[in-house]
């Protein structure tokens, strides 16, 4: 089982807003929206499309790739909107103090 590693710095993402952060040389998008911290895999599963050049709708917490436009669940991965049918993945996050922590998901 992968451990947490420090990726960030709370005060590096204001909210909304999101970061493209590497952890174990796998790309991740790291995402501040409502208050809270998600990492997803950094890739449209449409077409490849990094999600992190994408924008993020925190109030239906989605971000978008900015290549079609297929949205994706911050918090669980699922695709919420063709063209992309397929999740990505969702790690788990933590906080401690004003360190963020991702542990990536098998």
């Amino acid at each position: 089982m992968h451990e947490f590693q420090a990726v960030a710095k709370t005060s590096e993402l204001v909210d909304p807003s999101s970061m493209l952060i590497e952890v174990d040389d796998r790309l991740l998008v790291l995402i501040h929206a409502a208050g809270h911290f998600y990492a997803l895999d950094d890739v449209c599963t449409h077409d490849g499309g990094p999600l992190s050049d994408g924008p993020i709708d925190a109030e239906a917490k989605t971000i978008a790739c900015p290549r079609h436009g297929a949205q994706f669940n911050v918090e669980t991965g699922s695709a919420e909107t063709m063209p992309a049918t397929k999740a990505t993945v969702a790690h788990e996050v933590k906080v401690e103090g004003d360190q963020i922590f991702v542990r990536l998901k098998e």
